[in-house]
């Protein structure tokens, strides 16, 4: 393109966490000059595109692209929407339209594997749903081992959020007929790895657009719960005689928190009420309702561990991608936190034939 385009900057500025006030500071102009270019009354001046390129940290190639397809707020199944600022949920969905970006680029330098979700919203309920999403991908009942693999293999992009901020935990959404999901991944590995469950029932039971807010975040906590512990399984491993200290050790069968762990147990009917309180007051004396200890290993992407590691292979490290698409290390950065481990500058001379794009699949066992 030969035009400045507009949206883009309206994404990288939200990306920022600025407002038009907040930019037109930070590039010392006037704020009716960023309403200016963001509504195409006039472009930017050369001296005010490298303003915004330092204000911004992006090439001004950036601005000059094609629009960034990026979701609106009512496509996305934020969960404490009410209680999140528009800052941050705008913050959240810009982190979501240079995803879609990154993913596009990667599909076009691998086979990524394609998705394969069922449509469970068809009146089913989350606990029958999560049994049924586990029947039709053969995975019997035992816990699964990594659930971003899991995503991953079936067609699900997985990207960081990376936002500091409480309220911000995961979004889901489809984009082209690809799912992808958001995780905060500064989160508690455990917390991620129950968000990763609780957006795939999003995407299975919520695909059609179906989101109505409070009773969509409960079908998809109870789906993320009996998906990650069935109903069986719980009842053939749990302790008996549930104690907080006995609790802690069971959690890691699952993968999931000591509070988490401690409702499916009251939902399958092992713990009665004024246990089930009983262990609810001691969890929150001892700090264990949101902070857990003796946390699992923090599940990260195969996906990118191998796109990334064939790239460098090739002499493709993560400033070329940045230049490729024109956005700045940092941004791919912050989209892959605590999901790989990447290079930024790379000295490897090995290449790989060039050609036919490598035919990138993963294979998930039945513990999977």
């Amino acid at each position: 393109m030969d035009e400045f385009n507009a949206d883009r900057l309206i994404w990288a500025r939200k990306r920022s966490g600025l407002n038009q006030i907040g930019l037109a500071r930070a590039i010392d102009v006037d704020p009716r000059a960023v309403r200016a270019w963001e509504t195409k009354e006039y472009e930017p001046t050369e001296e005010n595109l490298n303003r915004l390129s330092r204000a911004l940290e992006l090439p001004v190639k950036y601005f000059f692209k094609a629009p960034l397809a990026g979701p609106e707020p009512s496509q996305a199944s934020f969960r404490s929407l009410s209680k999140m600022s528009a800052t941050k949920r705008d913050m959240a969905l810009a982190r979501g339209a240079f995803a879609f970006e990154l993913s596009k680029w990667l599909e076009s330098h691998f086979d990524l594997p394609s998705p394969d979700l069922p449509d469970l919203g068809k009146g089913l309920d989350p606990e029958t749903a999560a049994l049924a999403l586990r029947q039709y991908w053969g995975l019997g009942l035992r816990p699964i081992s990594n659930a971003v693999h899991l995503l991953e293999a079936k067609g699900v992009r997985v990207f960081s959020l990376s936002i500091d901020a409480r309220e911000v935990d995961a979004f889901s959404i489809w984009n082209d007929d690809n799912p992808f999901v958001f995780l905060n991944t500064k989160k508690s590995s455990t917390h991620s790895r129950f968000d990763a469950a609780h957006e795939l029932g999003h995407l299975v039971m919520h695909r059609h657009g179906d989101y109505d807010g409070r009773t969509s975040e409960k079908e998809a906590n109870d789906f993320a719960s009996a998906f990650l512990m069935p109903r069986e399984d719980i009842l053939a491993a749990a302790p008996r005689f549930p104690t907080v200290q006995n609790i802690l050790q069971a959690k890691k069968r699952w993968g999931v928190s000591a509070a988490a762990l401690t409702v499916r147990l009251y939902k399958v009917g092992i713990l009665s009420d004024w246990q089930y309180h009983s262990l609810f007051k001691k969890l929150s004396q001892l700090g264990l309702r949101s902070n857990e200890i003796n946390d699992e290993a923090r599940e990260t992407s195969k996906i990118f561990e191998i796109c990334l590691s064939d790239l460098l292979k090739q002499g493709i490290t993560l400033e070329k991608i940045s230049t490729a698409i024109s956005f700045s290390v940092s941004d791919i950065q912050e989209l892959l936190f605590n999901l790989a481990v990447f290079s930024i500058k790379g000295d490897s001379k090995t290449t790989t034939p060039q050609g036919k794009r490598p035919d990138l699949r993963l294979v998930v066992s039945n513990d999977e």
